[in-house]
């Protein structure tokens, strides 16, 4: 049909993560960009290489291939995906979510033996992140960050003091490095 909407339902990534997770943060659901690229936080606007890369002291975490960044969060014991499995939404507003199936955030959480805890990107994220694991989450630290996206509307380094709180979970420079060098087969 002329001018209709191409389908809106939209789809969560699989779970970034291996059974040396200790640190999980969970987005939204892919915006756009994202999901064109079949990469998590694509859009050259969101901050969230910059943001981790600090944490993690790799400043030069942006120009790395994809495949790369993703080893290198795996070393320093971090997993990525998001608290919303599919949900309708035009456009790559959290706003915009409609009618959302939510992940099962408490089954990978059972599948992460090291996990220490588990960070929101974002509001959104957050509030359905409650919903699915209710009040109770063990010994798991639950933070919420701010959003990465640029629809929050913060200065970067407003952020990156926000983010640094998940410095203590991520696994150290030194010991990330042999992880990369001794893979676990």
């Amino acid at each position: 049909m002329p001018g209709a909407e191409p389908s809106a339902r939209k789809r969560a990534f699989d779970p970034v993560v291996d059974g040396d997770t200790r640190l999980l943060i969970l987005g939204s659901l892919p915006g756009e960009a994202s999901l064109k690229a079949g990469q998590y936080y694509a859009h050259p606007q969101n901050g969230f290489w910059r943001l981790i890369g600090g944490v993690i002291g790799r400043l030069d975490l942006t120009g790395q291939p994809y495949a790369e960044r993703l080893d290198i969060l795996k070393a320093h014991g971090i997993g990525l995906w998001d608290v919303i499995a599919e949900a309708e939404r035009i456009g790559s507003l959290d706003t915009a979510i409609r009618l959302p199936r939510l992940a099962d955030l408490k089954g990978l959480i059972a599948a992460l033996p090291r996990l220490e805890a588990i960070a929101f990107n974002g509001g959104k994220a957050a509030r359905e992140g409650a919903r699915v694991l209710g009040p109770e989450t063990g010994n798991l630290v639950r933070l919420t960050l701010l959003s990465s996206s640029p629809a929050m509307a913060r200065p970067i380094a407003w952020k990156a003091n926000d983010w640094a709180v998940l410095r203590p979970f991520a696994r150290p420079a030194d010991v990330a490095r042999d992880h990369m060098s001794h893979p676990k087969t």
